[in-house]
């Protein structure tokens, strides 16, 4: 069996390494666009400290969290030593005792039914700076010993490697779904027509284009992301937690004395490419606030990406109705580099014919039927 899975960020990627470790044939177009989500992305595998996740995104988003264990051992068998992920604590923090105490019990109810959390505790203020010393002194925390955290373009990459070994080919290009007489034919990619017997859109923002020639439409947006990375010269980072203030905004580090700080969440941006003056003093203001430690940190960069959101906030993963082979991986939001693999395994499943390992009713495609 052939599958062309369309995308080859978080979501593609993981596709293809799960159908091609099921022996399916496959091949992963990619169109190169800047500003997919994936490379810009510095991901929080924490989705048991969110605040605002309904029950049907915070079970998707547990579950999927708990599978990026095995993944990374699955990976680190084939090889890839250098996925990214690893558990590193969380630290919600807080200036307001109230607050801090009410999200203790809250997370203890919760790490009840997902042991994966580890352990909930209670940390004052010098015991949070102890964990992330750029922290600002008047906050404490709540700390959640299994958050992780996961670089996108890391784990990209070593899916994507680990593909090609057990067989995927790699095309680079805009493909174009080829659908005739009622049935699937594949997609042409410039002047190759590439046939298949499924095919997995895993486009990210740009779904609804590559949709078109069905005459389906997918209310997928871009939703414009701006995440800035610093070096901390001379400080090891490897170590530090995750840091969720009460803004939404976050903070992480990776080795190599390494911190990011984000993101926005520009709904209506379009595909606008561009740091903006505004977006830059949102994302430097919050990250200063927080941990005022940072003041001395050299700016290397501010990434863009553009997040696949949808108008409920959860993903969109299922098979397409009325379109028999068409498999949709995508709508992602926020919270792609947490759900995504997980998201690319039950839709590699789907186009295979499998049952998938959980019930995609609260994801289908159908839900926005007439959208």
């Amino acid at each position: 069996m052939r599958v062309i899975v369309i995308g080859s960020g978080i979501g593609g990627a993981s596709c293809a390494y799960h159908l091609a470790r099921s022996g399916a044939e496959v091949v992963v177009v990619d169109a190169a666009t800047e500003g997919a989500a994936t490379a810009a992305g510095a991901g929080i595998v924490s989705p048991w400290t969110s605040r605002r996740a309904g029950e049907a995104e915070l079970e998707l988003a547990t579950t999927a969290a708990a599978y990026h264990r095995r993944l990374a051992d699955e990976l680190a068998a084939d090889g890839e030593v250098g996925s990214s992920f690893e558990v590193v604590g969380a630290l919600v923090v807080s200036a307001d005792d109230a607050h801090l105490a009410a999200l203790g019990e809250r997370l203890a109810a919760r790490a009840a039914r997902w042991p994966e959390m580890g352990e909930v505790r209670r940390l004052d203020e010098a015991a949070a700076r102890e964990r992330f010393p750029a922290l600002a002194r008047d906050l404490g925390a709540v700390h959640v010993s299994g958050g992780g955290r996961v670089d996108g373009d890391a784990i990209r990459s070593a899916l994507l490697r680990s593909a090609a070994r057990h067989g995927a080919r790699a095309v680079e290009g805009t493909a174009r779904l080829v659908w005739s007489a009622d049935r699937l034919g594949g997609v042409t990619v410039g002047a190759e027509r590439i046939a298949g017997d499924a095919v997995v859109v895993a486009a990210g923002a740009w779904t609804p284009y590559v949709l078109a020639p069905l005459g389906v439409r997918v209310p997928v947006e871009p939703q414009r992301g701006q995440i800035s990375h610093f070096a901390l010269p001379g400080t090891d980072t490897t170590a530090w937690p995750v840091v969720l203030p009460p803004t939404g905004h976050y903070l992480l580090a990776f080795p190599g004395s390494h911190v990011v700080a984000g993101a926005t969440r520009e709904t209506g941006s379009g595909f606008d490419h561009r740091v903006t003056a505004q977006g830059q003093r949102e994302v430097l203001d919050h990250a200063l606030r927080v941990a005022p430690g940072l003041a001395g940190a050299t700016l290397r960069e501010t990434r863009v990406g553009f997040r696949p959101a949808t108008p409920d906030g959860l993903p969109i993963i299922g098979a397409l109705d009325g379109c028999p082979g068409v498999v949709l991986a995508t709508g992602f939001g926020p919270g792609g580099l947490t759900v995504a693999p997980y998201a690319g395994r039950l839709a590699a499943q789907v186009a295979l014919g499998e049952a998938p390992d959980t019930p995609l009713d609260a994801v289908d495609p159908a839900r926005f039927r007439g959208a």
